[in-house]
């Protein structure tokens, strides 16, 4: 199947699809798969390692002809000249969250780069397109990962914005297959991202144990913890993660949630499940298999041609 969208045609790919930027995993191992299998990998900065990050971006060249991108999350990264930074390292395109969106958007823009920024409410995201972004990616609280401790789904979510907005959209939370990308379509995307899915792809650099937990998830098997402050984050059900949602109250007075994070390395590459917080999806109750990049990304594609074609036979 052929896409030729606003989506593709910024990006520069063969498909509407993007890697979402996680913590120490979005690296060249990860990004350069997603781009060589026709999808947009994008390298993260949110563990705050920019020297690290200069060299996954430097291997990425190595590994793939593709386009790619990088994201600066803004509550993550105290490198002042993070915007000099990126366009040093001849990105062409970024994708900006956590923070505001009028901080970064006008001088990576004036660099001839490509910007959209993730929102998670319909005021962020007037307030990113007033910024003059590129573009939106709406993220469901269905997601993994830091939300906004106000959820929305992204069935309520995608559509308000779609109304109200006349931007390009790419779609994330709750995506993983075919059948979401099709209906992130229906309610006004023309792009989508995955997190998850990706975290448990062969090509993953997390530990099998990690990948295991996400197989073995049920679709209630996460938890939103930090509801009444902030950020609020979607993560695994583990020990600590129960313990967490029970203590997380609106009096609670214990440390900062994000110093349950601890040696985050030691779960993400270690397999230590109770060492940190694995951030993960809704959508970890639907995955059942570790499988290669291409092989997810080709399967998301059929999936979507053969939902989109039953759906125009069902309208006929």
């Amino acid at each position: 199947m052929k896409f030729d969208n606003r989506i593709t045609r910024m990006l520069g790919v063969e498909y509407p699809i993007v890697q979402a930027p996680m913590g120490w995993i979005a690296r060249a191992q990860l990004a350069s798969a997603v781009s060589n299998a026709g999808g947009l990998g994008i390298i993260e900065t949110s563990s705050g390692a920019l020297d690290e990050v200069r060299e996954e971006i430097r291997k990425m060249r190595t590994l793939t002809q593709k386009p790619f991108g990088v994201n600066i999350a803004q509550a993550f990264v105290r490198d002042p000249d993070i915007v000099r930074f990126v366009i040093d390292n001849g990105v062409k395109f970024v994708t900006t969250s956590a923070g505001d969106p009028t901080r970064y958007t006008e001088a990576l823009k004036s660099a001839g780069l490509t910007v959209f920024h993730v929102v998670p409410t319909l005021k962020a995201a007037l307030k990113a397109v007033e910024a003059g972004v590129d573009g939106l990616v709406v993220e469901g609280a269905e997601g993994g990962g830091f939300k906004n401790p106000k959820d929305v789904s992204t069935m309520v979510l995608l559509p308000l914005i779609r109304e109200k907005t006349d931007v390009p959209i790419i779609a994330a939370g709750g995506i993983t297959c075919g059948r979401t990308m099709a209906a992130a379509f229906a309610l006004g995307a023309e792009g989508v991202q995955m997190g998850t899915r990706m975290v448990s792809a062969k090509e993953s650099p997390v530990h099998e144990n990690w990948k295991n937990a996400i197989l073995a998830a049920e679709e209630t098997g996460t938890v939103f913890l930090n509801r009444f402050g902030s950020p609020a984050l979607r993560a695994l059900r583990t020990g600590k993660t129960t313990r967490l949602e029970r203590e997380l109250t609106p009096d609670y007075k214990g440390p900062p949630v994000m110093a349950e994070f601890g040696n985050a390395k030691d779960l993400y590459f270690g397999g230590d499940m109770e060492a940190s917080i694995a951030l993960s999806g809704q959508v970890a109750g639907r995955i059942d298999s570790v499988k290669p990049v291409k092989q997810i990304i080709d399967e998301t594609v059929a999936g979507f041609a053969e939902i989109a074609g039953s759906l125009g036979r069902i309208a006929a």
